[in-house]
């Protein structure tokens, strides 16, 4: 049994995380001030005496007087309508100060910890499908950046305080990834598509939905994010935890209709900026090191979450 703290804890990776170490055995605190977040989330956790919710905000500094082995940093809005615009300074100062709070926390505490980054650090890929090596292809003043970059930057922080401090780090790059817990309003492809198609509504496609992405379901991620963070092999990252499964946005959207009875048509609307027009992980790096490879393809993760949406929406 770990004492492990998950930042983030209420979000959806979060949520799916803290109910799969409290399932192992675990002491879990999950800190969150519960912006993309809901407690509704972990409801079903909050009379385990092993789970503690603490509501705070990471851009502050947080300290705990229980012992920590583990720390998962994944506090970061992670969903354009969530981080642009007027949250887009907040976006910055969550992934650079939150990452810089959570990095001092393992350091006092020797604990390791987790970043959980992103694919977005590959910005519009030049390079098909990405390899870690790939150093990206970010605009660092676009209406994006403050996510992008923002995550560029924590990894640096990652690796100088394991270079300088000696703090033992694990990064990871998480490419889509769509399951239970997810906000319906989160304006991410997959819950848009699925709640546009239940309550009827118009599908939104951007662009003539050519561009392309691949999809991971979360129980996949929650047990690459697990066998990183407890590899022993001295392999701290970056490595990229996606299903390399490519599809158009129009095929994703064909798809949930044909599981969704519904009058919903598709509707275009003009590509937002810096929208990547291919998203693709090479993920051999993480089946060496980790013996990781996702399970769960996309036609068996919609039928999840469209029966997680179902329930939501019927509430």
């Amino acid at each position: 049994m770990k004492n492990i703290l998950v930042t983030g804890g209420t979000g959806f990776i979060g949520s799916n995380l803290c109910h799969r170490l409290i399932a192992e055995g675990h002491r879990v605190i999950c800190l969150d001030n519960n912006y993309t977040g809901s407690l509704s989330n972990v409801a079903g956790l909050t009379d385990n005496p092993r789970f503690r919710f603490v509501e705070h905000d990471v851009i502050e500094p947080w300290d705990c007087e229980e012992p920590l082995d583990r720390i998962y940093s994944l506090a970061c809005p992670a969903s354009p309508p969530f981080y642009q615009g007027s949250r887009s300074i907040f976006t910055t100062k969550t992934c650079v100060l939150g990452a810089l709070n959570m990095l001092e926390l393992a350091k006092r505490k020797g604990a390791r910890i987790l970043m959980s980054s992103t694919s977005e650090v590959y910005g519009e890929p030049t390079q098909h499908p990405q390899p870690e090596s790939y150093r990206g292809n970010v605009n660092p003043i676009g209406i994006r950046a403050c996510y992008d970059e923002g995550k560029r930057c924590a990894e640096s922080l990652f690796f100088n305080y394991n270079r300088y401090e000696g703090v033992d780090i694990r990064v990871i790059r998480i490419f889509n990834t769509y399951g239970p817990y997810m906000n319906p309003e989160d304006g991410r492809v997959v819950s848009n598509f699925i709640c546009q198609a239940l309550r009827g509504e118009d599908i939104s496609i951007y662009g003539q939905g050519q561009q392309t992405r691949s999809f991971q379901y979360i129980d996949d991620l929650i047990e690459g994010m697990v066998r990183m963070m407890e590899n022993e092999q001295g392999f701290v990252g970056p490595v990229n935890i996606g299903n390399p499964g490519e599809f158009t946005i129009l095929q994703l959207a064909e798809q949930v209709l044909a599981k969704i009875p519904s009058q919903s048509k598709l509707v275009y609307h003009p590509l937002p900026a810096d929208d990547p027009t291919q998203r693709k992980p090479d993920i051999s790096l993480a089946a060496e090191k980790l013996g990781w490879a996702p399970t769960v393809n996309l036609s068996e993760g919609l039928d999840r979450t469209i029966a997680y949406f179902r329930r939501i929406i019927g509430k």
